[in-house]
């Protein structure tokens, strides 16, 4: 029995393992898992809000605990007796303490709980940024990076075509214009290539300098676009259903609202429990006693109950628009996703017609057949199809992993940071 219940864990150890690697496979212009859970963990805004948050665990004791304390009330004088000479020395002593009412404790408490619920969802709003801003650095990186990679195949090939010009003016077959004007292009080429090159090494240097546990790879990655599955519907529910932002604003309106009931529960004042001794007299007389003493205000505590309470109605406000901002970005993300796999589509087939152009053009002018300036100008205009076709490629990836990001699909954004940071 045992033999089959570990036969049967290594089979789905195996399987998730799969799973997983097949996930790692899908995603291949993405850096590495371990690299991006580092990276964002990292992060300045992940940092600050895992401070806020064990801030909060702090706060929830001392809302727990109560804002009362003892306090120790001692006295001395002397009694001067008239007519007698009498100088009798007399003192006393209290220890009181505030004692809230037993509806206020809860309600604390309650608050203590909901700050904390907020700050953990701030926590996973702030991995949730971060993670958007990796996933903007990392595929700016890449647009320049293809860049740079189609002006070198630009500038390689422009190479080739001046060599196999001089080769013909050598045997009498061109001109000498045609040398000039091959090598000239080459050098406009190589211009284009260094400045490529410099943006690329600016845009690595960005992504790096903000998440340094990011390895940029030496060769840029690709992955071939996916249509975006299922309809906006599916995808409002998903990304709605755990938002992080939504909720940390919920939270925040619960607060909002306990903090106002805490208001109007604190209209009654907290009385005020003491036990007094006193030593008068010269001693003669001792006094053992306990007193009550309790505030009376006079429209400091409703006013502050009617503030708290407007401060409640703003958090709802904001529960309401925050909301609809939510759905409107979700309706541009997936329609972005959406259309620039369209589009992408469209750019493939045009950067393909356009090469296989450029390598007819190139080997007609290499028989005789054709002029150096059709040969650059298919050239040039395969370079231009294939610049958009990578871009719309790189911008459907990252529309893509957007929805996917925002909807938690992508990379894990709900760390336990109390249990690790504690």
């Amino acid at each position: 029995m045992k033999y089959l219940l570990y036969i049967r864990s290594a089979c789905l150890l195996a399987l998730l393992s799969g799973m997983a690697c097949a996930e790692e496979i899908n995603r291949p212009d993405l850096p590495l898992p371990a690299q991006v859970e580092s990276a964002l963990s990292h992060h300045l805004l992940v940092l600050n809000a895992t401070n806020e948050l064990k801030m909060e665990h702090a706060n929830r004791r001392k809302w727990n605990s109560g804002p009362y304390e003892f306090n120790l009330r001692a006295g001395t004088g002397q009694r001067n007796v008239i007519g007698t000479g009498q100088n009798l020395k007399e003192w006393d002593v209290a220890l009181e303490r505030p004692l809230r009412l037993f509806n206020k404790v809860g309600i604390d408490e309650d608050i203590g709980a909901a700050s904390v619920a907020r700050a953990e969802y701030a926590l996973g709003d702030a991995r949730h940024e971060a993670g958007r801003t990796l996933l903007h650095l990392w595929f700016a990186w890449q647009r320049e990076q293809v860049q740079t990679d189609l002006w070198q195949q630009q500038v390689d090939l422009l190479k080739q075509q001046a060599q196999m010009t001089e080769k013909r003016v050598k045997a009498g077959d061109a001109p000498r214009l045609e040398l000039n004007q091959a090598q000239a292009v080459v050098a406009q080429a190589g211009v284009s290539l260094h400045q490529a090159q410099l943006r690329a090494q600016l845009a690595g240097n960005d992504l790096t300098q903000q998440f340094p546990a990011i390895r940029l790879p030496e060769k840029r990655p690709f992955a071939t676009p996916q249509a975006v599955e299922h309809d906006f519907a599916f995808w409002k529910l998903r990304v709605l259903e755990d938002n992080h932002e939504l909720g940390m604003v919920q939270a925040q309106s619960r607060v909002q609202q306990l903090l106002a009931q805490r208001s109007r529960a604190d209209q009654l004042p907290d009385p005020t429990v003491g036990v007094r001794y006193a030593y008068e007299s010269g001693g003669s007389e001792k006094v053992t006693g306990v007193y009550l003493s309790v505030p009376f205000s006079f429209g400091k505590r409703s006013a502050a109950a009617e503030g708290a309470a407007q401060q409640a109605t703003i958090a709802a406000d904001q529960e309401a628009f925050v909301k609809r901002r939510l759905e409107g970005d979700i309706y541009a993300v997936h329609t972005q996703a959406a259309s620039s796999f369209a589009t992408w589509q469209q750019a493939h087939e045009a950067a393909l017609a356009m090469r296989s152009n450029a390598e007819l053009v190139a080997k007609a002018y290499s028989l005789g057949e054709s002029s150096l300036s059709d040969s650059l100008s298919a050239r040039r205009f395969a370079l231009e199809s294939s610049l958009v076709e990578n871009l719309a490629q790189l911008d459907s990836n990252e529309a893509r992993y957007r929805l996917l990001l925002d909807a938690h699909q992508l990379w894990p954004l709900d760390e336990h940071a109390e249990e690790k940071n504690q």
